[in-house]
């Protein structure tokens, strides 16, 4: 008999586990995120609407088996349709029904979003391992559609507001967005160096000019648009330029003095036109403020561009000039917070030939800092110079601050600068460098060495220790801020 009780015990055991097993798999549904189809074909933002920029539009979505309290956001793609580093959007409200278990979002997209016409969007949850829906479908039951903002909204204008331009026969003639100075009205989208143009000939499309200059070889009547792809707008388009040719003039050329490509030798190589009456440069197409003479001096790469006056006809010429030195780049933002313990390994990348690399910390040399890598441990003001000491003698330079933990949450105000450590400045906590925060710094003879607010004071910009003799110098400050006044002394030692 005990035998038997036991075996059934056992039994009813086994069962009772599969009904808990059971149970809990009922309720262990996959979350799933469904979006309906959007009520939208293409995504154009920025056009002025009752006054303000349009951008708001709407995504439906259906959520299954999320709990309680789970939120919603919409992402973009990249411009390529990638979620690989989605965009995010901005969610404008939300309108919820748990019955049917549904909810729009009003969203708006970046403003400075790079447009193009192969966007996607889906929705997101924000659970610790989020849920994504599949891509939403558009009015054209698309799955990629186009999206910009148009940060320029306009027409505008080309070659100055004129309506005509002479070329001289043989020669071409540069017409340009029009670029007013600062605060004219209208603006233009030359203010906006994203933008990019299609321009037309007699109506018919240009291939392959989408800049803010334009060489045009040929008689004809000439516009652009602003090319915002599956967006474009023929409101958004430039006034019109007859262009004619005349007898008279010549083509023109440009020569750098060093050649091209150049390296510089600090003072740049000096472009020179074709002989003319009177000179306008253009860089990248925009117009170079006063540079009206036959001669351009530059250290810069880019294309120069310069139209010549004849007297009765103008013609252009370019260059696209290239300096013959190195780039590079640093894997470190401008600053970084070191944890305690922590150890910030910092790498430059360069094509120069054969480079030297020398590291400083607060302007003095790191001895046997001398590859491209280097293992930073303390706080401070780093430097990296990297030079091209053979062919094109260059160099380059980053600067990067390094500050700890204490330095963002400490109230501790320093009393003692000792000149031979890693730090040899004097400097105040981080609550005390805002505008709101008056430093006073004075020497034992009452001179002033600083007088200025918190968010100023630099401590290797703004050093206040000179004439470093026999006797420790002696120095006070006074700190006035929202929490009241401190005053103290600094004591300089070696």
């Amino acid at each position: 008999m005990i035998r038997k009780t036991t075996l059934s015990f056992f039994k009813v055991l086994f069962l009772f586990s599969i009904l808990l097993c059971t149970k809990s798999n009922s309720y262990a549904q996959t979350a799933t995120l469904v979006g309906q189809q959007l009520p939208f074909d293409r995504i154009c933002a920025g056009l002025i609407v009752n006054g303000q920029p349009f951008n708001e539009y709407n995504a439906t979505f259906s959520y299954l088996n999320f709990p309680a309290g789970t939120t919603f956001e919409i992402e973009l793609s990249d411009e390529n349709g990638s979620f690989t580093t989605p965009t995010a959007t901005t969610k404008l409200s939300f309108v919820d029904d748990p019955a049917t278990q549904q909810q729009t979002i009003k969203f708006a997209i970046p403003t400075d979003l790079k447009g193009s016409d192969t966007y996607s969007i889906r929705v997101k949850s924000n659970t610790a391992t989020p849920v994504y829906s599949q891509r939403f479908r558009n009015l054209q039951n698309q799955t990629t559609f186009p999206a910009f903002y148009r940060t320029y909204a306009e027409n505008f204008f080309i070659n100055d507001k004129e309506s005509t331009a002479t070329m001289c026969t043989g020669g071409n003639v540069s017409l340009s967005v029009y670029n007013p100075t600062p605060g004219d009205i209208p603006s233009s989208p030359a203010n906006y160096p994203n933008l990019t143009y299609k321009w037309y000939k007699d109506d018919v499309l240009i291939a392959g000019q989408s800049g803010t200059t334009l060489l045009a070889n040929a008689p004809g009547v000439y516009y652009a648009q602003i090319n915002y792809g599956g967006c474009d707008d023929e409101n958004l388009s430039s006034n019109r330029v007859t262009v004619v040719s005349s007898n008279g003039g010549s083509a023109v050329t440009i020569n750098s003095s060093l050649g091209n490509p150049f390296c510089s030798n600090g003072t740049g190589t000096v472009l020179t036109a074709t002989s003319g009456n009177s000179y306008k440069w253009y860089k990248d197409g925009t117009l170079i403020t006063g540079a009206v003479n036959r001669t351009y001096s530059t250290n810069d790469s880019g294309v120069y561009t310069v139209e010549v006056d004849f007297g009765g006809c103008v013609s252009s010429g370019s260059i696209n000039l290239q300096s013959n030195g190195f780039n590079a780049s640093i894997d470190v933002a401008d600053q970084y917070e070191l944890k305690e313990g922590e150890t910030l390994n910092v790498s430059v990348t360069t094509d120069a030939t054969t480079p030297k690399f020398e590291w400083y910390l607060n302007n003095i040399l790191i001895q046997g800092a001398t590859t491209a890598n280097y293992a930073v441990s303390v706080r401070g003001l780093y430097k990296v110079v990297i030079s091209q000491e053979s062919g094109c003698i260059a160099t380059k330079e980053f600067t990067f601050r390094v500050t700890s933990e204490a330095d963002a949450t400490t109230t501790v105000i320093p009393n003692i600068v000792k000149l031979s450590g890693n730090y040899p400045y004097w400097n105040i906590p981080d609550v005390y460098k805002t505008a709101s925060t008056k430093l006073i710094i004075l020497s034992s003879n009452g001179e002033v060495m600083f007088d200025d607010v918190g968010s100023n004071y630099d401590p290797e910009l703004n050093s206040f220790i000179k004439d470093f003799k026999n006797v420790n110098p002696v120095y006070y400050y006074v700190i006035q801020s929202d929490t009241g006044e401190k005053k103290g002394s600094i004591t300089v030692i070696k």
